[in-house]
């Protein structure tokens, strides 16, 4: 008796965790075949491929689909390798796909109640009222605080020199990017150029590193859709250090604007406003009606804001312009032809960065384009279906739920779309206009695209010229021809053992 009751629980489980698997076959739609409970998604469950890596595999497996199929556990995915497809999805119908598909509950995790993990009415009400904070005026406001930063890169990098020139980039530039945000988000002088171990240094690093309890609770979220409104995966230490910093530099600051021009000052502007209103994404009636929707800011959603600024802003500047001194250590003849136009374009600044010259740096613009196509801090874009839905392209209908990613890495690197995709050529940036701008998607496209992108570039080019102004990068003995990616960085795309050059003093 107790056999076949424990072959009945055998075959009900297999039933439970195996019962979407159908679900491309009767589309279709071509997908690696999954095993029971954990799908296709074991190796990124135990570390041994990323996402990114994943859905790079998938694209090139499958090169003569427009889709292809794949399994989170029991959730269905649909890789997307057609760009107008990806157009429809991120632009076109963008009703349809609103969500991100990385939210996880802000009742439990309050932190992730910010614009780039909300979905629906709260984040597109989020997204209109955050949207004024990145004008071109206020960019300019807050550039002094960028020139601050980045000027600091000189003594680090005098100190480099004279113990032989051997550094870690990647380390360099997400002190520096800590450096900035604390100017620039929290209002606070860091020294974390400085100093390695800085208090907030270590915040960064700890926010980013995955730890064993956390890997079990994630995989946990991934795999039982659900439990996923009251697991928390989040550490609620972490989120009590921010939290406790945010208020007291709000507290410092009467809940009132400074003058800083930071983005805390931006918060409390916005703040000051009151309630925001609106017209309903999740909310339409058969005629097509949104609802009217109102929203009052509460001083948890603007810590919210301020963490995803830390942590968004951190871990993607410091990936990109590191990445961007390990091509140019790479190839020196483009390095030399970057420190000449920084070299012309300052001489008529008195040899100092500012926020005009910046918009000058044509080349070190393009370089550090061309890094993102090579290595984007995002290797893919994840939406969500939030209505039934018949993709035109191939009358295939998917349902709400099912998770679409656009793997960014794999199309920016398809000779499909760019000649000799994988070397480093800056100058297919010269002229834009005949690229298809699906094809290129570091900063994400369509409503959900990175609000914070013109600052993010802004802030990476200033620290990139502040840098190879007095300094040129090398390779060191250390320095890979290849970098190996860490298969546990899901989110924001990360190498293992860093980046290991060489800066020697410009003569």
């Amino acid at each position: 008796m107790l056999f076949v009751l424990f072959l009945v629980i055998i075959a009900l489980l297999f039933l439970y965790t195996t019962r979407n698997f159908r679900y491309w076959s009767k589309r279709n739609v071509k997908y690696d075949f999954p095993v029971p409970l954990l799908g296709n998604h074991f190796r990124n469950l135990f570390g041994i491929k990323s996402l990114t890596q994943l859905s790079t595999e998938l694209y090139y497996k499958y090169p003569e689909e427009k889709v292809v199929g794949y399994f989170r556990g029991t959730t269905p995915d649909l890789v997307i390798r057609d760009l107008d497809i990806a157009r429809h999805i991120l632009s076109v119908d963008f009703i349809h796909f609103y969500p991100r598909a990385l939210g996880r509950n802000p009742e439990v995790e309050p932190l992730l109640g910010n614009i780039f993990h909300l979905d629906g009415d709260k984040w597109k009400l989020l997204r209109q009222r955050l949207t004024p904070a990145f004008t071109t005026a206020k960019l300019k406001a807050m550039f002094p605080l960028i020139i601050n930063c980045a000027e600091k890169l000189h003594i680090v990098g005098e100190k480099i020199d004279e113990n032989g020139g051997d550094f870690d980039a990647r380390e360099l530039m997400a002190r520096f990017t800590t450096e900035f945000i604390g100017a620039c988000g929290f209002g606070i002088e860091m020294n974390s150029i400085n100093n390695e171990h800085s208090e907030f240094r270590e915040l960064g690093r700890y926010m980013f590193s995955r730890h064993f309890y956390d890997i079990i609770l994630m995989g946990i979220w991934e795999l039982f859709p659900e439990v996923r409104n009251v697991i928390r995966v989040r550490n609620r230490d972490l989120d009590d250090a921010i939290s406790k910093i945010v208020l007291s530099i709000f507290e410092q600051r009467n809940y009132k604007p400074s003058g800083r021009n930071d983005f805390i000052d931006l918060l409390l502007e916005l703040s000051e406003k009151g309630k925001i209103e609106g017209e309903s994404i999740e909310h339409i009636d058969s005629n097509g009606v949104s609802k009217h929707i109102v929203m009052e800011l509460k001083t948890i959603d603007l810590i919210a804001q301020v963490f995803i600024f830390f942590a968004a802003g951190f871990e993607t500047s410091s990936s990109a312009t590191s990445f961007t001194l390990y091509q140019l250590a790479l190839n020196p003849d483009i390095q030399s032809k970057i420190q000449k136009e920084i070299d012309e374009v300052l001489a008529k600044y008195d040899n100092k960065l500012c926020y005009d010259a910046i918009s000058e740096f044509i080349h070190l613009d393009m370089a550090f384009k061309e890094a993102m196509r090579l290595f984007p801090s995002l290797g893919f874009l994840h939406r969500k279906c939030a209505r039934r839905y018949t993709i035109p392209q191939l009358g295939i209908t998917i349902d709400p739920g099912v998770n679409i990613i656009i793997p960014i890495q794999a199309i920016q690197t398809d000779e499909k779309y760019f000649d000799n995709a994988k070397e480093f050529r800056p100058e297919r940036f010269a002229d834009g206009k005949n690229m298809n701008k699906y094809a290129y998607l570091p900063f994400g496209e369509g409503p959900r695209a990175c609000i914070g992108a013109r600052l993010g570039q802004m802030q990476s080019l200033a620290g990139l010229a502040a840098i190879l102004q007095k300094f040129t990068v090398e390779p060191s003995d250390k320095t890979p021809m290849e970098l190996p990616i860490n298969p546990w960085s899901n989110t924001v795309q990360s190498v293992k053992g860093g980046i290991p050059l060489k800066l020697k003093r410009r003569k």
